[in-house]
């Protein structure tokens, strides 16, 4: 089977929003230092690198990650290439040829790479209000994008409230630089976290005739 890895490698190195903790892993067992085993500690924002946001990210009565659908992550996707745009909105996403009856959208821009700069970049494209709300009405379940969040900086609130407002389930922070546009199969899957507002996710794409049982 032929996979493409889309999520970012998480590391001291990745890019992290703004006030985030970012990623930290300490080693507190090295066998090295005599000791049994190799183990570490991780801690990290709910938010770094490829992660969901359930909708209780937004909406305070919202679910939280540990009853978002998995039947919603996994499945056929469709893979729009957007190029270098400072929004995207409507007519942006009506350029995309996106076909009809697509469930799943995966957003390819200029963001995938900005994965390669060692700080946040403030101006990475996102969704605008009138394309959330596109989205909404064309019935897309779940919606992913290349950087760290799906709204633009420094406040994308609303474009968040919209599309987790209307149930859909948000990716951000995708590799997507190693995608040509087209339909795949897509599974993304997230911690399963107790009570958690976002969580670190790992995705994947295949080719659509290499269809997952």
């Amino acid at each position: 089977m032929s996979i493409i890895d889309i999520s970012v490698t998480l590391d001291q190195a990745t890019p992290a929003w703004p006030g985030s903790r970012g990623f930290r892993q300490e080693w507190v067992k090295r066998i090295s230092r005599g000791d049994a085993s190799n183990d570490s500690v991780i801690s990290c924002d709910a938010h770094i690198g490829t992660h969901v946001d359930a909708p209780y990210h937004f909406i305070e009565s919202g679910t939280t990650v540990e009853s978002m659908p998995l039947e919603a992550l996994c499945g056929r996707a469709f893979v729009a290439e957007l190029g270098d745009i400072a929004s995207i909105g409507d007519k942006e996403l009506e350029a995309a040829s996106i076909p009809k009856g697509t469930e799943r959208l995966l957003l390819k821009t200029g963001n995938s790479r900005l994965w390669k700069e060692a700080t946040f970049n403030a101006g990475f494209t996102a969704l605008n209000e009138g394309g959330a709300r596109r989205l909404v009405q064309r019935g897309i379940r779940l919606v992913g994008i290349d950087y760290l969040s799906i709204g633009p900086y420094p406040d994308g609130r609303e474009v968040h409230r919209i599309l987790l407002g209307a149930g859909m389930v948000i990716i951000e922070g995708l590799d997507l630089s190693r995608v040509r546009p087209g339909e795949y199969n897509l599974v993304c899957l997230p911690l399963k976290v107790a009570g958690a507002e976002g969580i670190p996710a790992r995705a994947i794409l295949t080719p659509i005739e290499e269809n997952i049982p």
